[in-house]
């Protein structure tokens, strides 16, 4: 990375690993390094690689499994999460928040029950989550 980038680390990080899924050295369903491995090679704290991870999960590019790591979910060119509803701008919808719909879906809810996505700032930490009508 060059120093004279002004940018917050964990932003020049994502960046890089965004330009890796991008390229293909990450493909889709792919693991990647584990955050330990990604701080030493950054040579920055855990958290700057947990911040840096987390805006990849946020864009849909990644996503991370308790105990798993974290693996490639699509590539930045993939515009398969963009809404598309007639006469709403088009916005990414983070994968998780995708998958829980769907997974009402199949359960059984109709479309019209599924809800909203909203956001909750409860306890000072971003949470995400599915409001069912």
């Amino acid at each position: 990375m060059a120093t004279t980038d002004r940018r917050r680390p964990y932003l020049r990080i994502a960046e890089d690993i965004r330009r890796d899924i991008a390229s293909g050295r990450y493909a889709v369903g792919e693991r990647l390094p584990v955050a330990r491995e990604l701080a030493d090679q950054y040579g920055v704290a855990m958290m700057t690689i947990g911040n840096a991870l987390a805006v990849l999960r946020d864009e849909g590019l990644i996503e991370t499994r308790q105990g798993a790591g974290s693996f490639v979910s699509r590539t930045p060119d993939d515009d398969t999460t963009a809404d598309t509803t007639p006469g709403r701008a088009q916005r990414r919808v983070p994968h998780h928040l995708r998958a829980a719909a769907r997974d009402s879906r199949a359960c059984g809810e109709p479309d019209d029950q599924v809800g909203r996505v909203g956001r909750s700032d409860a306890s000072r930490s971003r949470r995400e989550v599915i409001l069912l009508a």
